[in-house]
C-alpha cells in the first residue's frame, strides 16, 4: 500500500571482524521510514550510522534481520534484484565522488549508462534538466576541478536524482563544506524532498542542519535512543 513505510528495518544485527573475534555494531534495530520524509540519523563515531545506511542501500550483505526497501525484501534477494534496488536509490556521499576526467553533465549522466531505454541524447537532456533543478546548469560543461565544494555537492545531488529515485541516502553530505555551503546543500535536499516527494535518510554529525528533519534518530553503540 502507498501508505506503508517506504523502508522497514526489522531486528537488524550486524558485526565486523575485529582481531581474532567480532564486534557487533548494530543490535536488533527496528525502524520504519515514512514516504516523503527527511530522517536524520545522528550518533558518535562508531555508533553504526554509516553501517545502517549501507545496509539500507544494499551496499552491505545482510547478516541477521531484514530490510524492506520500496516493497522489496533484501533478505534472500538475488544479485540481479539487489542491483535493481541500488539503481533505484540515489546516493550522496561526504566525498562527492565526481570523475575529474569528464564534465559535470557527463558525471550526472553516469547512473543512466546501463539503462537500455535511454539514448545518449535523452540522457544528456535529463542530466541538464536535473542540473537546472539544483541550480547549477550553467556549470554543465566544466570539469569538476573548476567547481567549489558546494557546487560539487550540488552536482552530486543532481546525479542522485537523475533516475527519479523514491529514496535518497546521504552520508555526511555537509562534512567537507563550510557553514554557508553546507546550509545551501541541506536546503536543496529539503526542497528536493518536499517538491519531488523523495524520502531522504541522512547521516550527519552536523547539529546545524537538524532543523530540516521531519524526524531525528539517535544511534549510540549500535542501539536506538530516544528521538
Amino acid at each position: 500500500m502507498e501508505t506503508d513505510p517506504i523502508i522497514k528495518v526489522r531486528n537488524l544485527h550486524h558485526k565486523y571482524r575485529e582481531g581474532d573475534g567480532f564486534k557487533e555494531v548494530l543490535h536488533g534495530i527496528n525502524l520504519d521510514f515514512e514516504r516523503g520524509s527527511i530522517v536524520i540519523i545522528m550518533g558518535p563515531s562508531g555508533s553504526g550510522k554509516s553501517t545502517l545506511l549501507k545496509l539500507i542501500g544494499a551496499q552491505l550483505t545482510l547478516q541477521s534481520g531484514n530490510i524492506e526497501v520500496a516493497g522489496h525484501k533484501l533478505e534472500g534477494a538475488s544479485p540481479k534484484m539487489l542491483r535493481k534496488i541500488r539503481r533505484d536509490i540515489g546516493f550522496i556521499f561526504q566525498s562527492h565522488h565526481l570523475l575529474g576526467s569528464i564534465n559535470v553533465c557527463q558525471n550526472v549522466q553516469l547512473p543512466l549508462a546501463f539503462d537500455e531505454r535511454v539514448t545518449a541524447e535523452s540522457s544528456r537532456e535529463r542530466a541538464l534538466e536535473v542540473l537546472r533543478t539544483v541550480g547549477i546548469a550553467d556549470q554543465a560543461w566544466k570539469k569538476p576541478a573548476h567547481l567549489s565544494g558546494g557546487q560539487k555537492q550540488r552536482v552530486a545531488i543532481a546525479r542522485a536524482l537523475v533516475r527519479n529515485p523514491a529514496i535518497v541516502l546521504a552520508d555526511e553530505p555537509t562534512a567537507s563544506l563550510d557553514e554557508k555551503s553546507g546550509r545551501e546543500v541541506v536546503q536543496l535536499i529539503k526542497k528536493m524532498s518536499k517538491s519531488l516527494g523523495v524520502s531522504v535518510v541522512l547521516v550527519t554529525h552536523d547539529n546545524r542542519i537538524l532543523d530540516i528533519a521531519d524526524r531525528i534518530i539517535h544511534l549510540v553503540d549500535g542501539r536506538l535512543k530516544e528521538e
